[in-house]
This record gives structure tokens, sequence and C-alpha cells, in this order.
């Protein structure tokens, strides 16, 4: 390596290395890159840290970025082949959820598919049964939105066994927001041509339980598309590459992944996915069937269990959302729900997706409840614990949504809070 002398200030090989090892505190190590150390990290462990970042060449370009090892979001818990992978709602700002980071939700674990064999069929009460390759599908307009996606059984564990240690992730983490690139399903039904009578659709997925829920062609009219991309790139497989279906603002087990077949009808086909599943009991004996818009709900995410405070200013933050447009008010107390005030809502306010909230608090050390509630632009305002028992009972199964938030101790430690 010659000294570049239209460059005074570059470094030697010999001057490089001796600022590495003056940098890690005289360190031998064998070997050693010429490269910025903390720039190539071990994603399992913190590396060693030059004393002066700028002493030491940085790391060059590399085919896929990666966090700081600094920066840890993990989805919990894994390996499960049926069962969830909670967002770690706590640890993220904004609203999008980065897509390696998105909930998961599965009755058969992840399919591997090659998108140049998938196909969808669309056939049924049509006048032209069709097949669509993927990449036929990717040929149409296509239409980029962002909007949230929520397991109807999100919230379940908090509702039932409130524990103080439960985190954001572990009480609301089994809803994602993030940008969505597809088509719109009316497009391919308008290529199919819907016969007269068609009033309700069958969508299946590739998966190995085939999952199967029946949804109002009313749906496909309004805003569902059939997505190959999220958040500027194809699917990952987990959320259902190579297509899935969106239906924004209804319950996740409606948005079926690895989507490969829509058949139209007259009636629902009343799968098991819509009657030993995803129906609600209600106190009378009755149920609750194809309850599929998800109702306006909040979280607060900071603080929140581990956090530990100090007296002072602190920003109570969360998100609320609604499966019924947008959310226009979200509410915070930080008396346990004897007052109420107005929240800062991050723009852009969008329909059917997470919305950023912030209310500034200033704490005296005194113990305290901090509360959350969000109202949606029908007017509907998010019910305490004991108004959702009242309707819906003790043994609802799903669509959990009543305020909940922190208690702040007098050492400043924060835990989960369920209100009554």
């Amino acid at each position: 390596m010659t000294r570049d002398t239209a460059m005074p200030d570059a470094l030697t090989r010999r001057e490089l290395l001796a600022g590495v090892a003056c940098a890690i505190g005289g360190v031998a190590l064998a070997g050693l890159p010429t490269v910025a150390l903390s720039q190539q990290p071990d994603p399992q462990t913190i590396p060693m840290v030059p004393a002066d970042a700028t002493k030491l060449q940085g790391a060059p370009t590399s085919a896929v970025g990666n966090r700081s090892a600094f920066v840890k979001p993990v989805r919990t818990p894994v390996g499960e082949v049926t069962g969830n992978s909670f967002a770690p709602l706590e640890q993220l700002t904004g609203t999008v959820t980065p897509a390696d980071l998105h909930f998961e939700r599965h009755h058969a674990g992840v399919p591997l598919i090659d998108p140049s064999r998938h196909q969808l069929l669309v056939h049924g009460l049509v006048e032209r049964p069709l097949i669509f390759t993927t990449d036929e599908i990717r040929r149409f307009p296509q239409v980029t939105r962002t909007c949230f996606i929520e397991c109807s059984g999100n919230g379940r564990s908090a509702f039932r066994e409130p524990k103080p240690e439960m985190t954001p992730q572990k009480v609301a983490g089994l809803t994602s927001n993030t940008e969505w690139t597809g088509v719109p399903l009316k497009a391919l039904f308008a290529e199919a041509g819907v016969r007269e009578g068609a009033s309700w659709f069958l969508a299946e997925g590739g998966d190995a339980c085939v999952m199967t829920r029946s949804i109002p062609v009313a749906k496909a009219m309004d805003d569902a598309l059939v997505v190959w991309a999220q958040n500027g790139e194809p699917l990952r497989p987990e959320q259902g590459f190579p297509l899935r279906l969106l239906l924004p603002g209804w319950e996740g087990n409606t948005n079926v992944k690895w989507l490969r077949r829509i058949e139209l009808g007259t009636r629902p086909w009343m799968t098991r996915w819509e009657t030993s599943k995803y129906t609600d009991p209600l106190p009378d004996g009755t149920a609750r069937q194809f309850s599929f818009e998800m109702d306006a709900k909040s979280v607060i995410t900071s603080p929140a269990h581990p956090q530990v405070l100090t007296k002072g200013w602190w920003p109570v933050s969360g998100i609320a959302w609604t499966g019924r447009g947008k959310i226009m008010r979200a509410e915070v107390s930080t008396d346990g729900g004897h007052s109420w005030h107005a929240a800062e809502l991050q723009e852009p306010v969008l329909s059917k997706a997470h919305t950023r909230f912030t209310h500034m608090w200033k704490w005296d050390g005194r113990e305290t409840v901090l509360l959350s509630r969000a109202t949606d632009e029908t007017g509907y305002v998010q019910p305490t614990r004991s108004e959702l028992i009242k309707v819906r009972g003790i043994g609802t199964d799903f669509h959990f949504n009543p305020i909940a938030g922190a208690r702040v101790t007098p050492d400043g430690r924060v835990f989960f809070h369920g209100a009554t």
C-alpha cells in the first residue's frame, strides 16, 4: 500500500494498524482486519469497540445491511410451528413495522413455495375461470397502501392472565403496520367476470393446513388487495410469499397467506376456521360469527415494563388503530383514569393504520397508573375491561380491546396494568 500524495491525510497500512492497536487499548489480535470491527458484528454479541472511530477505517459495502450490534429487536417466542411470534412494539418507533419484525401467526408452519410455479385460481360464479401466475398478477396496475394487520386473538393473555411483568410485546404484539403493494382484488374479479348473485368468496391458502375463509364480495369491491410486496421488497415467506390476501382493517386470519385459490359463491362456506375457530362465544349462549372488523384499540409502548423512571418529564407514547377508518382521538390518563388528556397524533394519520400518539408528562415520584384510550372516526370509544365483559362476557375469545396501561411505583419501576 503506497502513500497517496494527493490526499495528505490518508493512512499507510502501518499507521492504520498502529491506530487499531491504540484504539483497542493495545490488545493484540492475530489477523486483525483493516476495517472497523464494530461494523462487522456478531449478531449475538457486542463487538470490541474502538476508542475513537475516526482513527479506524470503516467497513466496506455489503450485500445486505445489518442492524447495529447495539440494536437487537426480536420477535418472541420462536420455534412455533403452530402458534404466534409477537412483534417488539416497545422497541419500535413511528408506525411502520420492519418486515422482519412483523408478527407471525401460523397454523401449520411456513411453506416453501417456488414463485415461478405458484398460481392463483379464480373460479366459481364467474364468467371466465382464470389461472394467474405470480408474474401475471404483477403486470396489473399496482396499488401501495400502509395498513395494519392484527390477529383477532391479540391481547388474550393480557385479558385472561394479566401479569405485571408483561411488556407491550406480550400484551399486544400480534399487530403490525406496514406498506403493502399489490393489485386490487376487484381488478382480478373484473377479468374473470363476477356473475349475478355472487355475494361471497372463499380464499384458500397454500400452507399445510389449507387455510380457508369466507369473505363478502363487497369487501373485494371496496379495498381488498392481492399483495406481493411489503415495505418495498417481496413478501417475506412468513408473511405469505409469493401472494397473500390483504383485507385492510379486518381480523388477521382473513388475510389469507400463500393465496392459491378464490372461489365465488352465494353464501359462506362455513369452514372449520369460521365455525370451531374464529367464532366468539357470547354470554347468552349464542356466538359472534364473521366479526371481521377490528375495534378501536391503543397501547402505551413507553413507559412500559421493564423501564425505570426518574423524576421529571417523560413522553407517554404509544400506538392506536381501528379497522373502521381513522383514529380521530387518542387520550392519556396519568392518574388511573380520573382525568384524561388529548394526546398529540403524529402525522400522517392514515385509515386502518397504526397512529402514533404522544403526551408529555411530568412525574413527581408518586405511584400512579398511566392509561390510554382511542376514539375512531365512527365515534366508537375504546371500552374499559368491565364494559367489554358486560357486552361480550368473560369467556370472549377474540377481539380484545380494553383500556390498559402501566403502573409506575415510587421507585420508578414500571409494570403492566390491566384496567378494570
